[in-house]
């Protein structure tokens, strides 16, 4: 039964078949050749969403869309810029800055992609950055958007792998902060190498006047964060909240979403979440049935034999999540494997939590790196190139990421000392 259902999600994702409708079809094969009653279909794909945190995804989506069609987004670059944008490569080092503040609410990739590259990207060519370098940046820089708490993939881990969702957000901020930290850095240098960014600050704001103008938008991820850390609201209540203040802080204080604005808004979202609770429910049903034939426990058994202590462990897991990413969406990849690979992990010693963070952050890198990174398909999509031109300014970005991933992956410290601090 396992290998039916390997071989054809395999042979789905060869055809190009959607990943969702590969794995759904995989799990269907399972059922047939494990003689099972196809009513099972629709309990475990119904069981696999009806999970109270999972409404959080629709809700931060919503917050996302409604950030970039209310005009958050462009007071939030304006904001970032006014720090770091009087600098030599500071429009470059804007993005990645923009990317972490954005991402503090939004809790998504492609969300953050599209609402700050469609300001930023144009931004860079007019300042005579390379498209390619910029939609590069872009698509790098929005992977903060599932790894600065809140995030959609630390969600599906914390229900999947059973782990307080509240703690994965909070052990998050260290590996985000790293991450962009890095980012920074890198292009900060770059741009020294390739005399590019000279005149970056031009038509910058001061930063009073920039933090005058983003008041609004700068309360934002203050009100969400804190109201999950100071225990006013779960992280799923947070994500009515956060669309909650979007909506009232874009109709009625910056008045830029209007009634037809909104029903454009409103349509993505559903779009968007769809998909996602799609691949959530095919997802569930396969990983169901792969628990039912002992595949967890048979890869758990076979990891402790060859990889007899956490560091290579550690280290297995990471090359084989780095492929996975590649093929895989990050959504499905999460809910299929941490039910497998947590408890052995448990078994080697490793905190579920940075465990977690591990997962999410290498996944994350699956969508910048071909053939299936959505990231870069949004930001060729903003920027209106096609996705082989950029694979040479890519490989750079995923360099210094994956740097950042072994110093996570090694230096549990980095994302457990604030959990520490806070839950223990």
């Amino acid at each position: 039964m396992t290998s039916a259902m390997l071989i054809t999600m395999v042979l789905g994702f060869a055809l190009s078949v959607s990943v969702a409708v590969s794995i759904g079809l995989a799990a269907i094969v399972g059922i047939q050749a494990s003689q099972a009653h196809m009513l099972i279909s629709a309990k475990e794909m119904f069981n696999a969403i009806n999970k109270f945190p999972l409404a959080a995804i629709p809700f931060f989506i919503l917050a996302g869309n409604l950030m970039e069609t209310g005009g958050i987004s462009r007071r939030l670059v304006e904001f970032a810029k006014s720090l770091v944008g009087g600098v030599q490569g500071g429009l470059p080092m804007t993005c990645v800055l923009t990317c972490m503040i954005f991402a503090a609410v939004s809790g998504s990739s492609v969300a953050t992609t599209f609402a700050i590259g469609a300001i930023l990207i144009p931004a860079l060519i007019k300042h005579g950055y390379p498209t390619t370098w910029a939609a590069a940046l872009q698509a790098t820089s929005a992977e903060l958007g599932v790894i600065i708490p809140p995030s959609i993939p630390m969600i599906l881990f914390g229900v999947s792998a059973e782990v307080s969702i509240g703690e994965l957000f909070i052990a998050g901020f260290g590996p985000g902060l790293l991450i962009s930290g890095a980012l920074m850095l890198f292009v900060w240098l770059y741009c020294k190498w390739q005399g590019w960014g000279r005149n970056d600050g031009d038509g910058r704001l001061g930063v009073v006047a920039a933090t005058r103008q983003a008041a609004w938008a700068l309360l934002m991820p203050v009100i969400i964060l804190g109201g999950i850390y100071g225990g006013i609201f779960t992280p799923t209540e947070a994500s009515a909240v956060a669309v909650l203040y979007a909506l009232v802080v874009g109709m009625l204080i910056y008045r830029e979403i209007g009634v037809k604005d909104l029903y454009v808004t409103l349509r993505k979202s559903v779009v968007s979440s769809a998909v996602i609770m799609f691949i959530i429910a095919n997802a569930g049903l396969f990983a169901f049935l792969i628990t039912r034939a002992g595949v967890p426990e048979a890869i758990g058994h076979w990891l402790e034999q060859v990889l007899q202590n956490p560091a290579l462990f550690l280290l297995g897991v990471n090359a084989a999540l780095f492929v996975i990413g590649m093929f895989i969406e990050t959504s499905a990849a999460i809910i299929v494997l941490a039910p497998i690979l947590v408890p052995v992990a448990q078994r080697f010693g490793i905190d579920p939590v940075h465990f977690g963070l591990v997962m999410v952050v290498n996944l994350a890198l699956g969508m910048i790196t071909p053939p299936f990174g959505v990231n870069l398909f949004a930001a060729c999509t903003v920027a209106r190139i096609s996705l082989d031109k950029i694979i040479r300014h890519l490989v750079p970005f995923v360099g210094v990421v994956l740097a950042c991933l072994m110093v996570i992956t090694y230096v549990p410290t980095l994302s457990l000392a604030l959990r520490d601090l806070v839950y223990r």
